[in-house]
């Protein structure tokens, strides 16, 4: 991708991060843009009374912290935690948005990513208060067959570890909701959980009981 390759010429510097580290924290000074080489992240937001909403899981080539460019004294708006143990590109703020100003190719390429992420963004708030409950585990669960799914014989397993209390912070509810719901799918065939691994056996079942609007899948993830 070009825009990633010239966001790592910006780059100044690897950073190691082991499972459990935060990369920055919601109010924090931001002062550099991060790239994922390695390893996965959770992006979320913490109430007061410590309750996390997951938005993003984040994979290899994400990048994280860009909503503070071009801003006045920015500060970071979420949560980064390392779920998995990997490394990321460093990219100094002021840095790169000198790049920004001089490169009208890359500027053009990041004006539409950021697009494109921000109408991720909303569909999934839409999803989250529109749909109930059930909306949002369903829903969730559908853009986790977009980001992580792997086809087998079965259907689609999501290749990814999750806890109930992990769905239950993508979908802004309480785990005994989940845990309901899950075994209520579990019964029904639609779903079979393996090694806290989701197999989707009927993903049409999921989207016709939200109305699913079948988005591209570039809006349609948890990335």
């Amino acid at each position: 991708m070009y825009e990633l390759e010239e966001l790592f010429k910006v780059s100044d510097k690897i950073v190691s991060l082991e499972k459990g580290t935060f990369l920055f924290h919601e109010g924090q000074p931001a002062k550099e843009m991060y790239i994922l080489l390695s390893g996965k992240a959770h992006v979320f937001k913490m109430n007061a009374e410590g309750k996390e909403l997951y938005l993003r899981l984040c994979k290899k080539n994400d990048i994280v912290g860009e909503l503070t460019l071009f801003t006045v004294d920015p500060r970071y708006l979420f949560n980064v935690r390392m779920i998995e143990s990997g490394k990321v590109a460093a990219i100094n703020i002021e840095a790169l948005e000198r790049v920004l100003f001089n490169n009208g190719r890359l500027a053009a390429e990041f004006m539409k990513w950021m697009n494109d992420h921000i109408r991720k963004t909303i569909t999934k708030f839409r999803d989250l208060v529109l749909n109930g409950k059930k909306g949002a585990l369903y829903s969730t669960l559908i853009r986790l067959s977009n980001s992580y799914g792997v086809q087998n014989s079965g259907g689609i397993m999501i290749d990814v570890a999750l806890t109930n209390q992990d769905l239950a912070n993508f979908c802004g509810t309480a785990r005994e909701s989940v845990s309901r719901m899950l075994g209520e799918l579990r019964n029904e065939g639609i779903i079979s959980i393996s090694r806290k691994k989701i197999t989707i056996h009927d993903l049409q079942y999921l989207r016709t009981e939200i109305d699913c609007e079948n988005c591209p899948t570039e809006f349609c993830n948890i990335d």
